[in-house]
């Protein structure tokens, strides 16, 4: 067995590695001429660095990376955490490349199933991952002022609040207290996928989480006066994605 202290070494070797590979990528997009944002320019770069370099990225490759991420968790080889290496740099400020609206739930953790360190996520949680004008000026913010060019809806299986919302559509059930407000919220989603009679209860629940996040990302698409215009100018990429609790793995469905 590793004694502590080479145990800790080898973390931060591997961290250290981590950050020096994605700085090196970001060296040679921009190299080759591809500035991932419009309003960051090469020379603003190396006199104005962000905080974290490699999260200055196009919208493509910022889904690309954190599917990556999602890969990386799901088959077991996630880099282990180390928060000391950029301790320093994000108190200079912040520059997440990715936003996620995700549900509370807690078998559900965006950092964890993306495999991401401090500073690279910017995440607003609720349970049923459901809109509210506090969550739109939430991901308004990230992608205004702090240039974030991914906006990820993150639905997951077997979510209590989408199942209260099926019950109270369906049912008329009445909740305690305000979570009868999370499950009028999500009603639209429930409403969008009516029951038939060889629908099975299991199925039309999966689609129902799928439905949610879908009509989260539509709104949030075309929400004005900054998302939607950011998405029009293809400086902006909204996706929408279900985890999947057996096998920890993100399914892109918007």
């Amino acid at each position: 067995m590793l004694d502590t202290e080479n145990h800790t070494s080898i973390i931060e070797q591997n961290n250290q590695q981590r950050r020096s590979f994605l700085k090196l990528t970001t060296a040679s997009m921009l190299g080759l001429g591809l500035t991932p944002l419009g309003n960051v320019h090469a020379t603003s770069s190396v006199i104005n660095s962000p905080p974290l370099p490699e999260n200055v990225l196009t919208p493509e490759a910022a889904l690309e990376r954190l599917m990556k991420g999602n890969e990386r968790y799901v088959s077991g080889q996630s880099i282990p955490l180390n928060f000391s290496d950029e301790r320093l740099d994000l108190m200079r400020g912040q520059n997440p490349y990715a936003s996620v609206l995700s549900c509370s739930d807690s078998r559900v953790s965006p950092e964890f199933c993306f495999d991401e360190q401090r500073g690279d996520l910017f995440v607003a949680r609720v349970a049923g991952n459901y809109l509210t004008t506090d969550f739109i000026a939430t991901v308004e913010y990230a992608a205004a002022v702090l240039h974030t060019p991914l906006i990820m809806v993150l639905g997951h299986e077997k979510c209590g609040a989408v199942q209260a919302a099926i019950d109270a559509t369906d049912n008329n059930k009445q909740f305690p207290g305000h979570i009868q407000s999370i499950a009028t919220a999500i009603t639209p989603a429930v409403r969008a996928v009516p029951r038939k009679p060889d629908y099975v209860a299991a199925d039309r629940y999966y689609d129902i989480v799928k439905m949610n996040v879908i009509l989260t990302v539509r709104e949030l698409r075309k929400q004005p006066p900054i998302l939607s215009r950011m998405v029009d100018s293809d400086k902006l990429k909204v996706v929408g994605g279900v985890y999947h609790l057996e096998t920890g793995k993100v399914r892109l469905v918007a």
